[in-house]
């Protein structure tokens, strides 16, 4: 063996035998604890819409989900806002406004200040929508986060501006910090698995508000009317998709204030139940932008008189008023966004322009808010809620109790109240 490998063998083994030593001696270090600790959810709420479910539909045994949480939490028949239909009451349930003061006065209108363009339920532009600010709104000024599965008007960019209405960019606004643009084929059972996917986010990133929307029930009482047994299991579907997020919150272990809500009725209509404009009016003096439950009537140029003259006060199945002398018990005439006459079909009536437009049997909503087939659904559970029945009510006192579980300051401006709500409330 060379100097150098002999040297080389004593260093070696000179380190082998620290290396024991301080085996030897060295404390031992114990593994890492592992964290048994389980996240303790704070309660998030939750705003379902069930567009056009009537509360009687709790009644027809196929229900058995939103029927227990009715009989768990507090519930009663709710009156919808005028004109009963889904736009203007959606942007009611969650501005606390009556249509008349937010704006969204219909389905379809016109402004003075746009001639020539019309809303449809398409439009997101916010010159329509200005007028009100949503609860999301306020609530991520407030630091609380939000998340809208669709909900009538939160695709739009509150505040915002889009300086030409033809142009598609909006400038500024605010929306929750998640959205989804409605999209009608995305199922019922897609929509809530959207909804706990945002539960289960970590909680910087978890909204504490959430708005999920069901088209469904309403679109089958249209078509079929709602007796129908194809409206009924449209009914026993969206039953089974309640059921499936509040089986999903319980495995996130996630309690939730849920509040299940319909914008109006439905009542049956027929073909034979149809009222026409055109008796009383000539069809080149007037033009008409809805008919069905109500007419919004606009006098043609120079014939407003003659308009007036023919169609002014009641006449079978239907009664006309000038905007400005719609009775005050519908809180509807001031807008200027109203058309200048607004006529009302009784209950189960359609209005039509002529005998050729028929429309056909199935069902519809728009008539006086009072019609217990306008009743909407309402039931609130969770652990802000006890079991209690509730006296009827308006829809203008839900967005003061969302305010109430979010812990946001009561709202002046809005039209009701929550104090219908004082018995069923946990303190």
């Amino acid at each position: 063996m060379g100097r150098g490998m002999r040297w080389y063998s004593k260093l070696a083994a000179a380190a082998a035998a620290a290396l024991l030593q301080a085996c030897a001696t060295a404390p031992i270090q114990a593994p890492a604890p592992i964290s048994t600790a389980v996240e303790t959810r704070a309660p998030v709420t939750i705003l379902v819409s069930i567009d056009g479910f009537r509360p009687d539909y709790l009644d027809r045994g196929v229900t058995p989900m939103l029927s227990r949480l009715a009989a768990e939490g507090a519930t009663g028949r709710m009156r919808p806002s005028f004109p009963s239909k889904t736009f203007p009451n959606h942007w009611t349930l969650v501005t606390g406004l009556r249509p008349d003061r937010h704006g969204i006065v219909a389905n379809k209108m016109e402004d003075p200040a746009r001639p020539g363009e019309i809303f449809t339920q398409a439009n997101d532009d916010p010159f329509w929508w200005n007028a009100a600010t949503p609860i999301w709104v306020d609530a991520e000024r407030a630091g609380i986060r939000t998340a809208t599965e669709f909900w009538p008007g939160s695709n739009v960019a509150i505040g915002g501006t889009r300086p030409d209405p033809h142009e598609s960019d909006v400038q500024g606004g605010e929306r929750p910090s998640d959205w989804h643009q409605f999209n009608e084929a995305i199922d019922g059972a897609q929509r809530v698995d959207a909804v706990l996917d945002w539960l289960r986010r970590p909680p910087a990133l978890r909204p504490r508000l959430v708005t999920l929307y069901f088209d469904t029930v309403d679109t089958a009482g249209h078509h079929f009317g709602p007796a129908d047994a194809r409206t009924t299991a449209a009914v026993a579907e969206v039953d089974r998709r309640a059921a499936q997020l509040v089986a999903g919150l319980a495995e996130l272990d996630q309690p939730a204030n849920l509040i299940l809500v319909a914008d109006h009725g439905m009542a049956p209509t027929s073909s034979d139940r149809v009222v026409t404009i055109e008796p009383y009016v000539a069809a080149g003096d007037y033009r008409s932008l809805e008919t069905g439950p109500f007419a919004t009537i606009i006098p043609a140029a120079g014939k407003e008189a003659a308009v007036e003259k023919g169609l002014l006060g009641r006449h079978p199945h239907m009664e006309c008023w000038r905007r400005r002398e719609i009775p005050a018990r519908f809180h509807y005439g001031a807008n200027p966004r109203i058309a200048p006459i607004f006529c009302l079909a009784e209950t189960g009536w359609l209005i039509a322009r002529n005998a050729s437009d028929r429309p056909s049997t199935g069902g519809a909503h728009g008539y006086d808010p009072a019609a217990s087939d306008m009743a909407a659904l309402f039931i609130a559970h969770g652990p802000a809620f006890r079991a209690a029945r509730l006296p009827a009510f308006d829809n203008v006192d839900v967005y003061p109790l969302l305010r109430d579980l979010l812990g946001l300051p009561p709202a002046p401006a809005a039209d009701g109240s929550d104090t219908v709500f004082a018995a069923a409330r946990r303190r």
